[in-house]
């Protein structure tokens, strides 16, 4: 992959979720993740989660299914967020009297029938020709919000049309301030419920360069388009791509949360917490909620587990602010973990992006009542009657 086509990528990366340990050793996708070998070849016997991943493969490109699964480098991070969670156990109490637990939260003030959200993925419109717009109808369909990556390759006011749920922009933030202010005003006129910047950046995959993955041309016009950037349908494939490898500020201050508090009154959250100190210097800059998360192990590879760095920030931040997790969400029982640590909420991203490409609306509305019945069945099973009773008892340690 040339040095152009990765830019590319860099400006077009979004937060993905996590997959299980792949095979980084000969760079082959493993996309079994159970003892089982037997793999679901219809949409009907899908019965968890991770049983898209086989149904996306059957229906994408390599390179575009690839871009969706793999990690970072030799994908430990990638591996660590879903062993980490596999080796959190949980230790309920017996005979709590609990048959109908309900699952309901709030997050920054907004209710959801459970709490788990759709983080933002970029690229959607790769792995399916309504792309987000399905996702977002999906989301509201389930109660829950939805995260729209700035490079999800549909427009602020396109998928803002698509359904009246509560919505999250996700900020990639534009070199030219212009741009970048007109957006945000566009994210508030359309509607959008919250503004999320992602602030750890740098994706290096080997399966991308291998796999020489781009955006399409008239995609990625559309894209620059989208976003307010002065491309003309004239330009060349070239002339895009480098305009969009200058065109995006990947090398951001804290002073941008300044910058950012002086152009809206909507919520700010940041994404990509692991350290107790950027936990103090967020919080210091008046964010609204902080994700912490390391970016589904796409980014800077041997980072730790986002699970395991969860309690000391939630330790670190007391209560002032909302706390929310998102890299190696799998199952129901990953959400129970992850509220019991301290988390309001978790945002999944691989899990649906592989059911949006085998399914489309239907596969993402599919997998959020996965995740949503088996997160009823963990409460449950652990005797909590409301989320408001999941805390760190229920865990071994």
């Amino acid at each position: 992959m040339n040095r152009r086509v990765f830019a590319q990528l860099l400006a077009l990366g979004g937060s993905l979720g996590l997959l299980p340990a792949t095979a980084a050793q000969n760079n082959e996708t493993d996309d079994e993740e159970s003892a089982d070998d037997s793999k679901p070849n219809t949409i009907e016997s899908a019965v968890k989660v991770t049983d898209f991943i086989a149904l996306a493969k059957s229906k994408l490109p390599k390179a575009t299914f690839e871009y969706i699964t793999t990690g970072s480098c030799n994908e430990l991070t990638l591996a660590e967020n879903v062993a980490a969670f596999e080796r959190t156990q949980v230790l309920p109490p017996l005979l709590r009297g609990v048959s109908k637990p309900d699952p309901s939260t709030t997050v920054l003030g907004q209710k959801i029938r459970f709490p788990v959200m759709l983080a933002p993925v970029a690229g959607q419109r790769m792995f399916h020709p309504q792309g987000a717009l399905a996702a977002a109808r999906a989301a509201a369909s389930a109660d829950t919000i939805m995260g729209v990556s700035s490079s999800v390759l549909n427009s602020v006011e396109e998928v803002a049309a698509a359904s009246s749920g509560p919505k999250w922009f996700q900020l990639y933030m534009p070199k030219n301030r212009t741009v970048a202010k007109q957006l945000v005003k566009r994210v508030e006129q359309a509607g959008f419920n919250a503004i999320i910047l992602t602030v750890d950046l740098g994706e290096w995959k080997d399966s991308d360069h291998r796999n020489k993955f781009g955006v399409p041309k008239d995609m990625l016009y559309k894209h620059l388009k989208d976003i307010g950037f002065p491309v003309t349908p004239k330009m060349t494939f070239d002339e895009l791509v480098n305009f969009n490898i200058n065109a995006w500020d990947l090398g951001m201050t804290w002073e941008i949360f300044d910058w950012l508090r002086n152009q809206t009154k909507l919520p700010i959250l940041i994404k990509g917490v692991l350290r107790p100190d950027d936990a103090e210097k967020a919080i210091a800059k008046g964010v609204n909620g902080i994700v912490v998360s390391n970016h589904g192990g796409r980014r800077l590879d041997t980072m730790p587990a986002s699970i395991h760095r969860l309690p000391e920030i939630v330790k670190t931040v007391d209560g002032r602010v909302e706390v929310m997790l998102d890299s190696g969400v799998r199952r129901g029982t990953d959400v129970l973990k992850a509220l019991a640590l301290g988390a309001k909420a978790v945002l999944i991203g691989r899990p649906y992006a592989w059911a949006l490409a085998a399914n489309g609306e239907a596969g993402v509305a599919q997998v959020l009542q996965m995740f949503h019945d088996e997160f009823v069945n963990a409460m449950a099973s652990s005797g909590c009657q409301t989320v408001a009773e999941i805390d760190s008892s229920l865990l071994v340690g």
